[in-house]
């Protein structure tokens, strides 16, 4: 388990055991790579991010996962996997599940619901960005990252 502060100064624990944590998940976190870059998202205010949101009544957490997604980038997933799973200890705790998936098919119609639409960055792209949303810049997110660039065998179409 790894613990830190994000850099709003709320307590952070990640976890890549699976029901690490007493609060039930109700948001998700996408990893997902294709030709060996990453898919990222452009929130018109907080800047570069994974997808990822709230889970909707009546759904289950990875169909959240892969509808965020859609709406977000405009990307299809399938193959969603759990990969870890973190709490954030704020006022009201809550949990949220980080997937890695599998790009099923790009949109190119430019249909953009909550975001401006996807944005494919190498790793090096992305740990060099200064494009970055505050949320991809914690301990928490770098190690998520790190993990996930060599689980490499998840990425592949």
């Amino acid at each position: 388990m790894i613990s830190f502060q994000d850099l709003n100064g709320i307590r952070v624990e990640l976890s890549f055991e699976r029901g690490a944590f007493p609060i039930r998940a109700m948001h998700v976190l996408i990893l997902a790579k294709h030709e060996n870059k990453w898919l990222l998202t452009k929130h018109p205010k907080r800047g570069l991010e994974f997808p990822g949101g709230k889970v909707e009544d009546n759904e289950t957490i990875e169909e959240a996962a892969i509808r965020e997604t859609l709406e977000e980038t405009n990307v299809e997933i399938h193959h969603v996997e759990w990969f870890a799973e973190y709490m954030v200890l704020d006022i009201e705790p809550f949990s949220k599940v980080v997937f890695v998936a599998k790009v099923r098919e790009i949109n190119e119609n430019k249909v953009n619901y909550e975001t401006e639409g996807a944005v494919w960055l190498t790793t090096e792209e992305l740990v060099n960005s200064e494009n970055l949303s505050f949320h991809m810049k914690d301990a928490g997110m770098q190690a998520i990252i790190g993990k996930a660039d060599v689980y490499e065998g998840k990425w592949n179409n």
